[in-house]
């Protein structure tokens, strides 16, 4: 029988996006208990957007672990209590190499704003490292009919329109050996479950300008990667979900649990440092608690049949593939004919 779903933290909501991350419970982790700086991102620039909280927030603090200095956007008003803590925090990670740490306030989803961030990140620090894409927001709606244009704008000027211009801007200022990440989403490649339809669509947008932008800037040795969490325990989550789905985030995933952010910082590291990724571009790690998508990604769900005690799986081939042509399915379907050809069926997807 299928494992009934837990409740994995108190029902909770907040009233307006991007959320705050101090009056959450319990707290996100942004820091990782076990990690072992070992000074990948000395003398590095790192531009973080929407690093004041969740994911950014983690990121921003492993980046000055590592040796980076770092710069990173907020939202005015609603994040600056999270802005302070986090700069406390950057200021005791940072080692003695790196300079001060600096928090502007930016509305990514205006041209005008990401060049101003662009530029006085430029002017104080000298030039720009590793350009994270972040910042985001996301709504949730029960029809395809409830998503109203206004939303739809909104999202699409965040999530991908912000990501366009922050690289527009802090290319002149990147050098070879410079990196972009771009956050998108387990989403844009399994769906939602959750009413997140134009949210993951904007996710699949920036999955597509990972890969197209990282071939334009392969010639200039700038690396463009990704990272796709899965549902992770963020400000984003109470302030955009209702709260009986924010009692079971996480879940409904193979590991049955949400991801706390700084789970998510190592993969953001290993993707800035050199020493770790030089010849990795245009791909999307997977840190998201379901079985990784690879370039063919085999869902496997058992249902029930008959009498209940055999089941078999069904197959949902997900095309994922970094490449610049669809991935072939027909070797994994051959691979389950010959299993059950060989066995009569499948008890397990394990």
């Amino acid at each position: 029988m299928e494992e009934q779903r837990k409740p994995q933290f108190p029902p909770q909501t907040q009233p307006q996006q991007p959320g705050k991350e101090y009056v959450m419970c319990p707290l996100p982790l942004a820091i990782n208990p076990d990690y072992k700086p070992s000074e990948k991102l000395n003398g590095k620039v790192a531009l973080v957007t929407g690093g004041d909280s969740g994911i950014g927030r983690s990121v921003c603090y492993h980046f000055a672990l590592e040796g980076a200095t770092v710069a990173f956007t907020y939202v005015q008003g609603i994040e600056d209590r999270d802005k302070d803590d986090t700069l406390k925090m950057l200021l005791k990670a940072k080692s003695s190499d790196a300079e001060d740490p600096i928090a502007i306030a930016t509305d990514v989803s205006s041209e005008e704003d990401c060049k101003r961030v662009v530029e006085q990140v430029a002017s104080k620090y000298g030039r720009i490292d590793v350009l994270v894409n972040n910042a985001g927001v996301q709504h949730y709606t029960n029809l395809v009919e409830e998503i109203t244009e206004e939303w739809l704008v909104r999202q699409f000027r965040t999530n991908i329109f912000g990501y366009f211009f922050m690289t527009k801007h802090s290319l002149k200022h990147m050098k070879e050996g410079s990196a972009i990440i771009n956050t998108t989403s387990v989403t844009a490649y399994a769906g939602s479950p959750h009413q997140l339809l134009d949210y993951l669509s904007t996710k699949g947008s920036i999955v597509s300008f990972t890969r197209g932008l990282a071939l334009r800037l392969v010639d200039k040795g700038i690396r463009v990667n990704g990272v796709a969490p899965g549902p992770i325990w963020t400000p984003l989550q109470p302030a955009s979900l209702p709260a009986y789905v924010v009692e079971y985030l996480g879940s409904d995933v193979p590991m049955r649990r949400a991801g706390q952010p700084y789970e998510m910082a190592p993969s953001y590291v290993f993707l800035a440092s050199n020493q770790c990724s030089s010849y990795m571009t245009g791909q999307v790690l997977h840190p998201n608690g379901p079985p990784t998508h690879t370039a063919v990604h085999i869902y496997a769900k058992q249902r029930f049949v008959n009498d209940r005690k055999h089941c078999f799986l069904a197959f949902i081939l997900m095309a994922t593939s970094g490449k610049q042509f669809p991935p072939q399915s027909s070797q994994a379907k051959r691979d389950v004919d010959q299993v059950v050809s060989e066995h009569g069926r499948i008890d397990t997807g394990e």
